[in-house]
């Protein structure tokens, strides 16, 4: 450090507290005596200050408690008011009440000296009085980041927590002690690495945040510099991530369009048309999306909703909204069975409107896809529905101006880019199925337009969900039960090889079942002709593989058997398990399995699908899986390996943290 340092005699360091954070910097230069004496009177003085002088005893322990106690982040190396690091008995700090971060140097127990540090090329530089203005807005946002990700409901002994100085711990439970005599304090124990424990006292919650990751992470070791050097690593990726996010925030508020008008005759008649109640979640999407619509800037939004849901249902009133200004929309969908249902419910909503619906896939003849082609562009398609044919080089569209992606989450990231690409003011609205946490959600709401569908729809109710051992009794029981009911039945044997087998094996075990086979080497005219028989009840039982896992909705198909439910993931088998139950009529999903497959970590994932069998089980039933599948959708897959050395909760937070700070 440069040897012109200035040193000190004494230094105030002052709590991260909103009290502290309104205060000028010239405050506590002219209200220092008031404020020591404050410390002997009231409790808030006693906690949240420290008052170091050279060459005068301070427990060096009982220092560093403080720093954590008053809300000071631990950091490899100190380069923003509120943080501090400690190499030996060095503490470098920068207190919220200085224009500049000090060290202390103790000898044992005592202050030996007392430094400001300016070595620019090191350490940050002192703060002009508006850089210290700003920064004590960040710190006031950091301080609500805090309490926001530190959602600790439903913790139980086990559960794996991340402390933002110390890193991941296992919580062991609350224990209570006698602080002074005839109080006590209760605090959460963690366990770390080699036995040590750590005791945070309740009402310092804002240092812990749950673990969410895809495996059970590494237990750090206390006391050692890996989990700050690891944070920085990842605090540098964040920020790296936010300025990128900010510039295509900043690209997305310079492009205008003409802002849409609202036809409320038409509205009502599509409103009127809708066979179900809204749900509160449908109409608050609904009026989000009309005012993206309503700006001259292009909607950019994301709609996360469990499967059956109502999402649908917002993207038919969004393609009503830009055909009643002559606009056109696209509808692409990962599979032609979705884009072929969609078009069927489209065109039965808009049958009796003004509005022409059309359908492009390979299913066409190359006369009739040329016939579409040629409508698009001359404009006499309003809306139109197909797969990734919609991007071929030969489509041309006369006026397109919203886009709607189904399952977002199937299509690659080129494939995203050049449906954007496009146009560059087209209006984009992007379903998803797949959960979006609510951590990733708080931490990106201020830069993307997010809606999340949590309320089932009226009527609906719980799939009953059994997990049991493949058995061929009880799989003649359950065809029985449904069939009995005039219901229909998902059989899912996810191999293309032996399916037929399995079909005639069913057939011979249950005579009176109706058996259709669906799988995705199929001819797609002999597939949708299955589809279309499953549909008008010619067949009562389809056996199919994954390929029924996106969009296929059949009211009266209310039990599905998943023959060997351990090779699914998570995610995907809640998703096939989200194909019944459409409907109010009680629907049950039996996921069997063989011995001879059952992994812990199969039966790990069975267990998560039989506990939360509550609708919208979407949102909490893959806080190992679904949570982060989210997370790599919506920030990229190469942040997975980032989320998991801090945890979902924290990575969140500090990105949450870089936004507001780069925006400031």
């Amino acid at each position: 450090m440069d040897k012109t340092a200035k040193e000190l005699t004494q230094l105030l360091i002052v709590g991260i507290t909103p009290y502290f954070l309104d205060k000028e910097v010239f405050w506590f230069e002219e209200n220092l005596q008031q404020v020591l004496d404050a410390r002997h009177t009231q409790n808030f003085f006693e906690d949240n200050i420290v008052f170091l002088e050279k060459d005068h005893s301070f427990q060096f322990s009982q220092f560093l408690r403080k720093l954590d106690e008053m809300g000071y982040e631990r950091v490899f190396k100190v380069s923003e008011p509120g943080e501090f690091s400690q190499r030996g008995g060095i503490i470098d700090v920068f207190p919220i009440n200085c224009l500049q971060a000090a060290r202390i140097d103790f000898l044992g127990n005592e202050v030996d000296n007392i430094q400001l540090l300016d070595d620019k090329k090191f350490y940050p530089a002192k703060l002009s009085e508006e850089e210290f203005k700003k920064t004590r807005e960040v710190i006031k946002k950091k301080l609500k980041s805090q309490k926001l990700f530190s959602e600790l409901k439903g913790l139980k002994a086990g559960d794996y927590l991340v402390h933002l100085d110390h890193g991941i711990g296992k919580f062991i439970g609350i224990e209570k002690f006698e602080t002074t005599v005839g109080e006590f304090q209760e605090y959460y124990v963690l366990q770390y690495d080699k036995e040590d424990k750590l005791y945070i006292p309740l009402g310092l919650e804002r240092k812990l945040s749950k673990y969410v990751g895809f495996q059970d992470p590494k237990v750090s070791r206390l006391g050692s510099s890996l989990w700050q050097k690891t944070k920085r690593i990842i605090k540098e990726e964040v920020e790296k991530l936010a300025k990128e996010l900010l510039q295509l925030y900043a690209k997305k508020e310079i492009t205008e369009r003409t802002p849409y008008i609202e036809d409320k005759e038409l509205e009502s008649q599509i409103r009127d048309s809708f066979p179900f109640q809204e749900t509160p979640d449908q109409i608050k999407t609904i009026e989000d999306i009309k005012d993206d619509l309503s700006k001259n800037r292009p909607m950019d939004r994301i709609v996360c909703g469990d499967v059956g849901f109502g999402k649908t249902e917002v993207a038919i009133r969004t393609a009503l909204l830009a055909c009643a200004n002559n606009r056109q929309t696209a509808l692409i969908c990962p599979t032609t069975i979705l884009a072929n249902q969609h078009y069927n419910g489209f065109k039965r909503r808009f049958d009796k409107l003004p509005v022409r619906v059309a359908i492009l896939s390979g299913l066409q003849t190359k006369q009739e896809q040329k016939k579409i082609i040629g409508d698009i562009k001359e404009g006499r398609v309003d809306i139109v529905i197909g797969t990734h044919r919609l991007l071929s080089r030969d489509i041309e569209f006369k006026n397109l101006q919203l886009l709607i992606i189904d399952d977002e989450q199937k299509f690659g990231v080129k494939q995203k880019e050049k449906l954007r690409q496009m146009k560059t003011s087209l209006d984009v609205l992007s379903l998803s199925a797949t959960p979006i946490p609510r951590t990733i959600y708080l931490a990106l709401s201020s830069l993307k337009s997010i809606s999340l569908m949590q309320t089932p729809p009226q009527g609906r109710q719980a799939i009953k969900t059994e997990v049991a051992p493949y058995d061929t009794k009880f799989v003649k029981k359950i065809i029985h039960a449904e069939l009995s009911r005039k219901g229909q039945i998902y059989f899912l044997h996810n191999v293309v090889q032996t399916i037929e087998t399995k079909a005639a094996e069913i057939k011979k075990l249950y005579p009176r079942a109706k058996i259709g086979v669906i799988h995705g080497r199929m001819p797609e005219k002999h597939l949708l002709e299955i589809m279309d028989n499953f549909q008008k009840e010619k067949i009562n039982v389809l056996m199919a593989t994954t390929i029924i896992e996106n969009g296929i909705d059949f009211p009266n198909v209310n039990t599905i058997i998943i023959e060997d439910s351990t090779r699914l993931g998570l995610s995907q088998a809640h998703q096939i398990r989200g194909r019944v139950g459409r409907s109010g009529t009680k629907s049950f999903a039996y996921f069997l399995y063989n011995d001879k497959d059952m992994t812990p970590l199969a039966r790990e994932r069975l267990k998560a699908l039989e506990d939360s069998q509550e609708l919208g089980a979407g949102y909490r039933i893959a806080i190992r899986d679904l949570e982060l599948r989210g997370a790599g959708n919506i920030l990229g897959k190469e942040q997975s390996g980032a989320i998991n050395k801090v945890g979902l909760n924290l990575y969140s937070q500090l990105l949450a943290e870089s936004i507001e700070k780069y925006k400031s």
